[in-house]
């Protein structure tokens, strides 16, 4: 009984001594081991930029010397980008129309900017009444009987007369069933104004004048 005894507190004072060493040479073995080469991959991006396009609408009408064009940052540069042209005139501008005849004129509409144009529109401002000439007639509704119409190949933008236009804002992308106005892309459209033939000579020596403003969104 006395022998088996004294036999017990001896193993377990040799088992953790025999792991202790163990892990310490483990250590040091590790730590003298050379470093294990690996396979590495990488892509450094050295140009990394971001900015802002511009938006800018030109119009044209006319041909040769009488050629007229006109861009939006005309009225003070990219910052105001919105400009008055009064040397276009898309009603034609003549002066001697009589009843039942009609003057037409060609204008075209072009993104000249780097981004496309998501909307697109013509408003159309108050139509006024003046005199032209000396002598003149006391008709009062001119812009009833003066008609305008709109059409950009085979569609139709507006057809009526210059008081019912008088408000309007147009839609040109919905009327021409087309997407966004592309960078460097034009939108011709034709105007044809028509004096009334049923106008008499209270109408004679008059004029009729209404703002239109093209807008490009994007």
């Amino acid at each position: 009984m006395s022998k088996s005894t004294s036999q017990h507190p001896k193993r377990r004072f040799v088992l953790p001594a025999v792991i202790g060493g163990g892990a310490a040479s483990l250590l040091l073995a590790l730590s003298m081991s050379p470093t294990v080469a690996a396979f590495t991959a990488s892509i450094a991006n050295d140009t990394n930029t971001a900015g802002s396009g511009t938006l800018i609408m030109q119009e044209t009408s006319g041909s040769g010397s009488s050629a007229a064009t006109c861009t939006s940052t005309d009225g003070g540069g990219i910052g105001t980008n919105s400009a008055t042209c009064s040397t276009i005139n898309a009603y034609g501008g003549s002066l001697a129309l009589v009843p039942g005849t009609s003057v037409s004129t060609d204008v075209t509409i072009k993104n000249t900017g780097t981004v496309p144009a998501r909307t697109f529109s013509l408003d159309a401002g108050a139509c006024t009444q003046g005199d032209n000439g000396l002598v003149n007639g006391g008709a009062k509704d001119l812009c009833d009987k003066i008609t305008v119409k709109i059409v950009s190949g085979g569609d139709l933008v507006y057809n009526g007369s210059l008081t019912a236009f008088t408000g309007q804002s147009v839609n040109i992308r919905q009327k021409l069933s087309t997407g966004p106005i592309a960078a460097g892309t034009s939108v011709s459209f034709t105007f044809t104004v028509t004096l009334d033939g049923t106008a008499d000579n209270t109408y004679a020596g008059l004029q009729a004048s209404q703002p239109l403003t093209w807008t490009f969104n994007s």
